[in-house]
């Protein structure tokens, strides 16, 4: 593969395994000099899952591919860990950081255990499970590069969203912490789009994570997205790898408009397509009959959460 962001540094946060993990190799496979962060594995879900990869497997995957990765601990619910982050970030590349991925996430095993729990019988502190990481932290890391990068002129922020900010997803907490990560990022754009500075929010579909394939194999996954085992067996078997959205992330940083098949050699589903709204509520034979060329116009998706009230009087 060509090392197309040979000489930039990126800096993936949540990279053990996952989204973060296959965004960090494809970046390290491009040229880049990785910062990867991740808990250490005793503090992490590698206490009880001892197949999931670590941090310092995900850095010696990069340098097999030619890459230089540099693993850092952090706690991202600590803002004095990401502040150390970041100046140990600052100091050792002259203050340049040219993409920041935030992937940190840390709510996947107690949103998990809660299942399908309606948010009034759960924990209140799935909130904070769930949005401490998964939001504040990603403000704050997008407070760090952002000054590093405004001073440069130059720069690309990537937050790792979903669907779940527009249509309900798993459950309250979840969803309205993407929603709030997507407002997040369409406001930092205004004020840093002046400076030369990007930021986006990027909605994987369904990804074939490490932690995902545990969660189906115990059952658990289907109550998570409420789907029958058919259903989500036909989502699976064209869900994304991890590394589709790191190569999203290499072409968003190269500004190439290509599209990138998946390692099975097919394209994921495309949630604006028709036929993948009829598959994911069951409908498989309506769908094989509707043509891939029929997609909801996004104006629609809109119109399609529960942002807008069923009635209005």
């Amino acid at each position: 593969m060509a090392r197309v962001l040979e000489g930039q540094i990126a800096l993936v946060t949540g990279a053990s395994r996952g989204i973060g993990r296959g965004i960090a190799l494809q970046l390290g496979q491009s040229g880049a000099t990785v910062y990867i962060t991740g808990r250490k594995p005793e503090k992490s879900l590698n206490s009880k899952y001892k197949n999931l990869p670590t941090l310092e497997q995900t850095a010696e995957d990069i340098r097999q591919r030619g890459g230089k990765a540099v693993p850092v601990y952090c706690d991202h619910s600590d803002h004095n860990d990401i502040a150390q982050l970041f100046d140990r970030v600052q100091k050792e590349n002259d203050g340049r950081l040219n993409i920041l991925v935030n992937s940190a996430y840390s709510g996947g095993k107690d949103m998990a255990d809660s299942g399908s729990v309606p948010f009034f019988e759960a924990d209140p502190l799935l909130w904070d499970s769930l949005n401490n990481v998964g939001l504040r932290n990603n403000y704050i890391c997008c407070v760090h590069a952002a000054r590093m990068m405004v001073k440069r002129k130059s720069g690309l922020i990537v937050n790792i969203s979903s669907a779940g900010g527009l249509q309900y997803t798993f459950n309250v907490p979840y969803g309205v912490g993407k929603a709030a990560l997507d407002r997040m990022s369409a406001d930092m754009a205004v004020e840093l789009t002046p400076h030369g500075v990007s930021v986006v929010s990027l909605w994987p579909g369904m990804v074939r994570t490490e932690f995902s394939q545990i969660l189906r194999e115990e059952g658990k996954l289907e109550k998570m997205v409420q789907q029958s085992t058919e259903a989500l067996d036909k989502s699976f078997k064209e869900s994304e790898s991890t590394e589709f959205s790191g190569k999203a992330v290499v072409a968003l940083a190269t500004d190439r408009k290509v599209i990138h098949l998946l390692f099975l050699g097919h394209l994921p589903m495309d949630i604006r397509r028709v036929a993948t709204a009829l598959e994911f509520f069951g409908f498989n034979r309506t769908a094989s009959l509707v043509p891939s060329f029929f997609r909801i116009p996004i104006w629609g998706m809109h119109f399609a959460s529960y942002k807008f009230p069923y009635k209005i009087w």
